[in-house]
């Protein structure tokens, strides 16, 4: 710089612009305005009906249906007395199958307790002559009137006739547990195990040719339904 000459102010640097605020946001305040939306009605519970509904337990006749034996409208003729006695043996020896009734028998279709069916394998017309084949889940179907009840085999059990105990525990109400109150429909298929007992070497029999031993399979009702036109 030459002497006598003023000295040069440093330049102004401009000042940057405030950037502006927003506006501070205020809170939601909720409305006070009454709402102009319908109130939603309560909607009913569903209403859920039962997969089946037991009968009185009154006696009746019945046709039997078991799908996995081919056996389709097998007359069940009820009777008053108890399993494979005189009476029940004879209506077996004219081809069909019986089901007692009365103090030592069972209920009636659908009825909460144990509905017994009788029938033979070996002789007459061999009604049940595949009942060991029932496996668990097979359907047993049992028609009285308009209605049919839909039993689901659940176990197999070996009555012995020589056995007081044996005979209690397939007549009792709750199959296998004598003097227990029932609070299930069942069912009781029996039938005779001659062949097996035989291939075992026991040929004991009773004065109605029982073999000593049978083949109960045992059920409880899992669905009721009306008959199909």
């Amino acid at each position: 710089m030459a002497e006598g000459e003023p000295a040069a102010s440093p330049s102004a640097v401009p000042s940057a612009e405030p950037t502006p605020r927003a506006p501070a946001s205020t809170p939601d305040v909720p409305s006070t305005a009454p709402s102009t939306a319908p109130p939603t009605a309560p909607q009913p519970e569903p209403v859920v009906e039962p997969a089946f509904t037991v009968s009185d337990g009154t006696p009746r006749d019945a046709l039997l249906t078991i799908p996995r034996l081919g056996l389709r409208g097998v007359d069940v003729r009820t009777y008053r007395g108890f399993t494979d006695d005189a009476p029940g043996h004879a209506i077996q020896n004219t081809g069909i199958a019986a089901s007692p009734h009365g103090p030592r028998g069972g209920t009636g279709p659908g009825g909460i307790g144990n509905y017994q069916v009788t029938a033979h394998r070996t002789s007459s017309t061999r009604l049940f002559e595949f009942l060991p084949d029932l496996r668990r889940g097979d359907l047993v179907k049992v028609r009285v009137g308009d209605t049919v009840y839909v039993y689901e085999v659940r176990t197999t059990r070996i009555t012995s006739f020589r056995e007081p105990r044996s005979l209690r525990e397939q007549r009792a109400a709750v199959p296998g547990r004598p003097g227990v109150e029932p609070t299930r429909a069942m069912i009781t298929l029996s039938t005779c195990r001659t062949r097996e007992d035989h291939a075992e070497g026991n040929y004991w029999s009773d004065e109605f040719d029982n073999p000593e031993h049978r083949i109960d399979k045992i059920g409880v009702l899992v669905r009721t339904r009306p008959v199909r036109g």
